[in-house]
C-alpha cells in the first residue's frame, strides 16, 4: 500500500509506502501526479517517506517502479528520501547518476527539513 498526498499549491508529492510496493501503487501514484504535471508542467519535488524501505511485491512491481522513475524524473526539481533505511542513504548517491532531479537523503525524523529543502529550490 502506498499513501499518496499531493500538495498542489506547494507543488510537492509525498509518497509513504505502508508495505511492499505493488504495480497498482505506481499506477495510483501516476493517476494522481500526472494530471498536476499536465497542468503545471512540473513539480517542485517529491518526498518519499518511510521508516524502512518495504521492497516490492514482485519483479513486475520493480519494473513498474523503474518505469515510473523514467517517466517522471525530468519533471521534478528535487527528490527527498526521508527514511531510516540504509538503502535510502545509498539511493542518494546512486540516483544522482540516473535522474535529472537533485536527490537528498534525510533521517526519518527530519521530514520538515526535507520539505523546506524542496520549497527553497
Amino acid at each position: 500500500m502506498l499513501d499518496i498526498e499531493l500538495d498542489r499549491e506547494a507543488g510537492i508529492a509525498i509518497l509513504q509506502p505502508k508495505g511492499a510496493l505493488s504495480v497498482e501503487d505506481f499506477d495510483a501514484a501516476a493517476s494522481i501526479i500526472d494530471p498536476c504535471l499536465e497542468e503545471h508542467g512540473e513539480l517542485r519535488g517529491l518526498i518519499i517517506r518511510t521508516e524502512q524501505f518495504p521492497g516490492w511485491e514482485s519483479f513486475g512491481s520493480l519494473v513498474r517502479h523503474m518505469k515510473f522513475v523514467r517517466n517522471h524524473h525530468r519533471r521534478l526539481s528535487r527528490v527527498a528520501l526521508v527514511t531510516g533505511s540504509e538503502p535510502g542513504r545509498l539511493a542518494e548517491k546512486i540516483a544522482g547518476h540516473f535522474v535529472s532531479a537533485a536527490v537528498r537523503h534525510y533521517p526519518f525524523s527530519e521530514f520538515d527539513s526535507a520539505k523546506s529543502w524542496i520549497l527553497e529550490g
